[in-house]
């Protein structure tokens, strides 16, 4: 498999289609475990989760939400529909995701990857440790 890199310099912070962007490249390099548990998964960004949202989740500060996954049959967090209605999502949160990186100076795109492998290994009820291990995995010279 070819390995390709993104080089990101930033003048000012990424916007919306540039994390849509490294998304989409960081997807080739999620743990297969994953992706094979993710057809047809639609990926969005966003600034920050809304109230409704945060209020469902039980989250106080937006800025602690970086990722979350909702499935197209969910109406709102454990109450569902008997068919999916909708695609399935995956919602990134462009401004926690950036604070963060400003905060621990990290690698944005090991960030992001970290992130997006965090939620979908807890919505499909992976272990702590069989996330951390997908987490620290290199892939195509990611990390």
């Amino acid at each position: 498999m070819e390995c390709k890199r993104i080089i990101m310099n930033y003048t000012v912070p990424p916007g919306v289609e540039d994390l849509e962007d490294l998304t989409g490249f960081l997807w080739e390099s999620l743990p297969e475990e994953i992706i094979s548990r993710c057809d047809d998964l639609v990926i969005a960004v966003e600034e920050v989760a809304d109230d409704t949202t945060l209020d469902d989740l039980d989250v106080e500060d937006p800025y602690e939400l970086l990722a979350l996954y909702k499935d197209g049959k969910e109406i709102s967090p454990g109450v569902e529909r008997k068919v999916a209605s909708e695609d399935d999502v995956l919602v990134l949160y462009r401004r926690p995701l950036l604070d963060m990186w400003c905060d621990t100076q990290e690698d944005l795109q090991n960030l992001i990857r970290q992130a997006v492998i965090e939620e979908l290994g807890r919505y499909f009820d992976f272990s702590e440790e069989d996330i951390e291990e997908m987490t620290g995995r290199h892939y195509q010279g990611l990390l």
